[in-house]
């Protein structure tokens, strides 16, 4: 019985590692499409700025 209560709990370590490791992988991937977003929206304003200058 000491085998499977050992086994068990290591199992629910694993899971419990595992299942933080996907929400911090998930925090990433949210973190970086704001970042791409905000990189866009960057560029595009700079590119129109740039086109408003030349017209000038």
């Amino acid at each position: 019985m000491k085998k499977n209560s050992s086994l068990l709990l290591a199992a629910l370590l694993f899971i419990i590692t595992a299942m933080s490791g996907c929400q911090v992988i998930g925090d990433i991937f949210k973190a970086g499409v704001w970042v791409g977003v905000l990189l866009v929206v960057l560029v595009v304003g700079i590119i129109i700025w740039i086109i408003g200058k030349a017209r000038k």
